[in-house]
């Protein structure tokens, strides 16, 4: 742990393991320290940046209550990891990873607004149906489509080396559109109980749901099903993944796999009480249970193993963190060094950048690793949260 913030004002301190938390995320970590639902401490990851409502790399632990935006829109956005038997010397040919990433592309759908031109079928929609009816639009025709498909933004496949020499298969991604959905409807009856309540916030987007409400109920039950989607969604890619490397590497054994989320909520037990610990960009790290650390898609990313400290709620980073935002990549960065940083790595180039604002019409360098903060800091910076087993960095890189 890096520092701990005990301010007026404050119900509990916030416990940091990232040293410099830019400012806007500390006046999200205070508003949470502040928060009426909020118990026991606020606890920050290394890879911790500013997000809505919530810091993203935050953990915080309530009582009988749920915060939709303390969990995030991509709900179950999360990983997942292949070690194969294959040595990456192997692979030392660019173009035949080339060829390997070509067809991956064919396969999976990949892309902000990318999915399947059918609907795909999955027996948990039924069975969510079945049980609930159509709450709201969840799910519907979009969500049917999207099952198997990677999505945008920081969303990737990648085929990784181990120090070790050997090929990994990793994907990350979530619960595409259905998991924003969810959060943006439950967001809204938050708001509308808050203040039916006269509840005072210290920030609107950190409105909760009383789990003695309905309401409460509700959302766990369909954050739970976005849950199951996203790791649907992760498993039918992965199942591609692997039909597809076979192809080219016929003999290859697929040997163990790590699933995990990293956005979502859950009733653990901690300090001797039964507490919904909502990690929002953070990955569960119970002691010897098996994590994903992801790098950007420049550099490494780590399997690491949980050592079960009480004081980040048993968690650890998610990832690498933003240390750029996306504008500000696409403005400030250039091609040339871009592209120096994924040297030797087979990868797609920059596209346009689409948003609107200043890097409009720009080459989108919004996921370059200059974007992220060094994943060996991340990584030493928690490691009296986890233990690293295996250092990956990536020999292709297929982006959404």
């Amino acid at each position: 742990m890096k520092w701990i913030k005990f301010e007026d004002g404050y119900r509990f301190p916030v416990k940091s393991w990232c040293e410099d938390v830019e400012p806007g995320a500390l006046v999200q970590a205070a508003n949470l320290a502040k928060h009426p639902a909020v118990v026991h401490h606020v606890a920050l990851m290394p890879d911790c940046h500013q997000g809505y409502g919530m810091p993203i790399g935050g953990v915080i632990a309530t009582e009988d209550a749920v915060i939709p935006s303390a969990v995030g829109v991509d709900i179950g956005c999360g990983m997942v990891a292949v070690e194969t038997d294959i040595p990456a010397e192997r692979l030392e040919d660019l173009s035949f990873r080339r060829s390997i990433h070509t067809k991956l592309k064919e396969r999976i759908p990949v892309g902000d607004g990318v999915s399947h031109a059918q609907v795909q079928q999955w027996d948990g929609f039924e069975e969510y149906l079945d049980n609930n009816g159509n709450v709201a639009d969840f799910p519907n025709t979009l969500d049917r489509k999207n099952l198997g498909t990677l999505g945008g933004g920081n969303h990737f496949l990648e085929i990784q080396r181990s120090d070790d020499g050997f090929v990994w298969l990793m994907i990350h991604s979530g619960s595409r559109n259905l998991g924003k959905r969810i959060e943006e409807f439950y967001h809204k009856k938050a708001m509308k109980l808050n203040r039916l309540y006269h509840v005072s916030l210290p920030d609107p987007d950190l409105a909760f749901l009383p789990m003695e409400e309905q309401e409460g109920h509700d959302y766990f039950r369909d954050m739970l099903f976005a849950l199951r989607y996203a790791a649907e969604n992760r498993r039918r890619m992965m199942k591609v993944f692997k039909e597809t490397f076979s192809e080219f590497l016929p003999e290859t054994a697929f040997l163990r796999e790590v699933n995990i989320h990293h956005n979502y909520a859950a009733f653990e037990e901690h300090f001797g009480k039964k507490l919904c610990i909502h990690r929002k960009g953070a990955t569960s790290a119970k002691a010897d249970e098996l994590g994903i650390i992801p790098g950007s898609m420049g550099t490494a990313s780590y399997i690491v193993r949980g050592l079960g400290n009480p004081e980040s709620f048993m968690s650890c980073s998610h990832g690498a963190g933003r240390c750029m935002s996306r504008t500000a990549a696409c403005t400030r960065l250039t091609v040339e060094e871009c592209d120096a940083a994924m040297s030797g790595i087979v990868c797609d180039r920059w596209q346009s950048y689409r948003k609107y604002g200043k890097g409009k019409g720009l080459p989108d360098l919004s996921e370059a690793p200059q974007a992220y903060k060094a994943i060996d800091d991340v990584i030493a910076a928690e490691l009296d949260l986890i233990q690293p087993l295996v250092r990956l960095t990536p020999l292709a890189v297929l982006k959404g």
